[in-house]
């Protein structure tokens, strides 16, 4: 009898055991699944970022990456996170891969986020600042046969992910590094005899770190507000991001790195038009994370997931009259960007074709355990960092550039100011006017609900 009642206990203990094992993540916390995949162009295409290019890709300095992120947490939810080497996403190209998702997952848009590098030696993106560039018809079928195959690798990239999710615990951290300059505000002709920099920067470096149940690191998530144009050549690169990724890479073997895009529409690396400087500054990066790392004093991310998101309209100014348009190019000689921006507005303006007054927006916000994550839409500038920061906490994390990268995204004070981010950029991008001041603060609107949400 005591051998059989011995024998029912420990037959108790297993059932027990395995109903613990087998259960729901729930009982463990965190889980993550982290993927990489080459997006490299697979045959000589225009490059994106600079107007001034005059023929295709001739070779590539490093591949081109196309790396995910999927977390779960002890309730079972899910998110995406995605990181490009691309200049940045269209709408229509993250809604195609977003509905994808949708259909497989069972994500909303709440739930995956898209996140460009914005390296300005990748590939150009069909519909893609359309009034940037002037190539052939055969040119523009390459575009749109890459831009198809990309998807298709984003996708799959994702479902790689997918399969790999396991047990993990999540740390986050920020470091420190200095070779952005705001380009608005400093020379680069003078940078080496300026005493002080002026004009707002953030150099913030927020870190993820990803660590599996035996303590090995499997994903280093790493941002930073900066254009990557130190390279305008005619190779593919990641420019000094993708030198950042490579040298982390080589750090932490097994490991991926993903970089995203933060604030930097307004911040350069300076000095500039350089591998050597590309390379130097992915080290600086790389440095930046590692140091957080090594210190072993990064947060512990509790195994919650709070996803919030929502679109908001953000007007135009009026748009200029066909005369004005006629001025532009009269101004031009038809010589660039300017002259074909002006041309379409004026054949739509003939056409009845009403232009439009408003775009619609996204805004996305997260919690990751305790720490708040703000992801905006376009190429934002720093003072939205900087704004950001100042409502939330120094430790939140800001990207930009992501889910879609439709223009500029200038503060009321650059609106003010005028230049490129205020004023002219846009007509690259293809839009009718540029911004109307009220922005800004629409945009902390949209902030302030969705984080008021996740509380």
């Amino acid at each position: 009898m005591r051998r059989l009642f011995c024998l029912l206990i420990c037959f108790l203990g297993l059932m027990l055991q395995h109903l613990f094992a087998a259960g729901p993540s729930a009982q463990k916390g965190w889980k993550a699944g982290v993927a990489k995949l080459t997006i490299t162009p697979r045959e000589p295409m225009w490059m994106a970022g600079y107007s001034a290019r005059t023929k295709p890709a001739e070779g590539k300095e490093h591949e081109l990456w196309a790396k995910a992120l999927v977390l779960e947490d002890i309730k079972g939810k899910q998110v995406v996170m995605v990181a490009t080497d691309v200049l940045g996403f269209t709408k229509d190209l993250a809604s195609a891969v977003k509905q994808v998702l949708r259909t497989r997952y069972g994500l909303s848009d709440l739930d995956i986020l898209l996140n460009s590098s914005h390296t300005h030696s990748g590939p150009v993106l069909s519909d893609a600042l359309v009034d940037g560039y002037s190539f052939s018809e055969t040119e523009h079928a390459k575009v749109d046969r890459y831009t198809q195959w990309l998807a298709g690798r984003i996708i799959q990239v994702v479902a790689d992910a997918f399969k790999d999710l396991k047990e993990a615990h999540l740390y986050s951290g920020i470091g420190v590094t200095r070779f952005q300059v705001n380009r608005r505000n400093n020379s680069a002709a003078e940078l080496h005899r300026l005493s002080e920099l002026r004009g707002p920067s953030d150099h913030a470096v927020p870190i993820i770190k990803v660590v599996n149940k035996r303590g090995r690191i499997v994903a280093l998530l790493f941002g930073y507000s900066c254009h990557p144009t130190t390279l305008d050549g005619y190779e593919w690169s990641g420019d000094f991001p993708g030198y950042a990724q490579l040298e982390i890479e080589k750090s932490y073997k097994g490991a991926v790195a993903l970089f995203f895009q933060g604030a930097g529409g307004d911040q350069n690396p300076l000095p500039r038009h350089t591998t050597a400087l590309a390379k130097q500054y992915g080290k600086e990066l790389a440095a930046a994370v590692e140091s957080v790392v090594a210190d072993n004093q990064m947060n512990v991310l509790q195994p919650v997931l709070r996803t919030a998101y929502r679109e908001i309209d953000l007007p135009f100014s009026p748009p200029p009259s066909v005369d004005d348009l006629q001025g532009v190019i009269r101004n031009d000689g038809n010589k660039s960007y300017y002259s074909r921006w002006a041309h379409c507005l004026i054949a739509q303006i003939q056409q009845g074709k009403p232009l439009k007054t408003s775009y619609s927006y996204p805004v996305q916000v997260w919690r990751l355990g305790e720490q708040l994550v703000v992801s905006l839409a376009g190429e934002v500038v720093v003072d939205y960092a900087v704004g950001i920061k100042n409502k939330y906490g120094w430790d939140t994390f800001v990207f930009g550039y992501n889910n879609d990268v439709m223009g500029y995204i200038p503060s009321a004070r650059i609106i003010g100011e005028g230049g490129y981010e205020g004023d002219t950029s846009q007509r690259a991008y293809g839009l009718p006017a540029k911004w109307d001041p009220a922005i800004e603060s629409l945009i902390y609107d949209a902030c302030d609900q969705l984080v008021r949400s996740l509380e």
